[in-house]
């Protein structure tokens, strides 16, 4: 039986756990994943999916806040663990970790790298309207996503997608990558590809600045980005001098004239909106600043001036 290093945090990585408890192959000696942390209105100290899952399995788990020099490191590297196997966890691993393990440490990327290196891969890639993503199974190595990739398998990103769906379908992906390699892996048969360095592409996290949407992109990269910052942190514009996060959009075929941010036409029902090079999008849900969720229906009712040919929307806090 294979011992395994699990290091996890969010919902993505615990598909792939529990593919490992499933699997009689694999023994899973410990986990590894963040502290927990108060989410919500109330502030309520949360356990991350993974440290919910493992404590369900009776794993031993480790929540170090930071790892380095941490007791917890030192006993990590005790467990002298054939496979680390990490996805989504969410700090650096210091390289005597890395060495200690028996047949390799190993990591479960959203992306097709070298592209989209860093901590969101999966919404730069429907943020950017990329046709496609995937995930990338590599070598862990010191710098950071930049070890030689050992499987890949790509995925479309759909005209509905945002990063929500495409978070649950690359686990599926990933977990079912990873299970199909690891006897390969583990039997010396796998042949590792480098990198093209001069094809790296960064997808840092998400910073406030960032949920500032350009109400002068094309309609086509409005909606990427409304669906890349779904279901969070959402994208946001200034709307009628109100911030105002955008839940959901539509492009349309119909050109316009106007300039970017002012509305095309007004109904009863929709609110179309000016974007660049000619193009317009339809908003279809809100959410004002300290007000809830909307659809677009109940905003125009409680905005009764809006006139074709106004700029509703102007410049964010950037």
């Amino acid at each position: 039986m294979t011992s395994v290093i699990f290091m996890g945090t969010p919902q993505f990585a615990v598909p792939i756990l529990q593919a490992l408890l499933d699997d009689d192959r694999y023994s899973v000696k410990a986990v590894l994943t963040q502290p927990d942390r108060r989410v919500g209105r109330k502030h309520k100290l949360t356990a991350s999916p993974v440290k919910q899952l493992a404590s369900q399995a009776g794993i031993q788990i480790f929540q170090p806040e930071k790892l380095i020099k941490s007791e917890e490191l030192e006993a990590l590297i005790n467990l002298h663990a054939d496979l680390i196997i990490t996805a989504a966890y969410g700090q650096f691993l210091p390289s005597r970790l890395l060495e200690s393990a028996e047949i390799a440490a190993i990591n479960v990327h959203g992306s097709l790298l070298p592209k989209y290196r860093g901590g969101a891969p999966i919404q730069y890639a429907v943020m950017n309207g990329d046709a496609e993503t995937g995930v990338s199974i590599m070598y862990m190595v010191k710098k950071m996503d930049a070890g030689d990739v050992i499987a890949q398998r790509a995925i479309p990103i759909e005209a509905t997608d945002d990063a929500g769906t495409m978070f649950e379908k690359l686990s599926l992906l990933g977990r079912n990558l990873l299970m199909e390699v690891l006897p390969d892996l583990i039997a010396g048969k796998i042949k590792a590809v480098p990198q093209a360095e001069d094809q790296v592409v960064f997808s840092p996290n998400i910073t406030t600045e960032q949920e500032w949407i350009d109400y002068t992109l094309p309609a086509r990269l409005i909606d990427a980005k409304v669906r890349g910052l779904r279901p969070k942190p959402l994208g946001k514009m200034m709307i009628d001098g109100v911030a105002t996060k955008l839940i959901d959009v539509t492009p349309l075929a119909e050109q316009t004239q106007q300039a970017p941010g002012t509305i095309v036409r007004v109904e009863k029902h929709a609110l179309v909106i000016a974007a660049g090079n000619g193009t317009t999008y339809r908003i279809n849900q809100l959410k004002p600043a300290g007000k809830p969720a909307m659809e677009i229906t109940a905003y125009l009712n409680g905005h009764q001036g809006l006139e074709v040919g106004r700029q509703i929307i102007t410049n964010g806090k950037h």
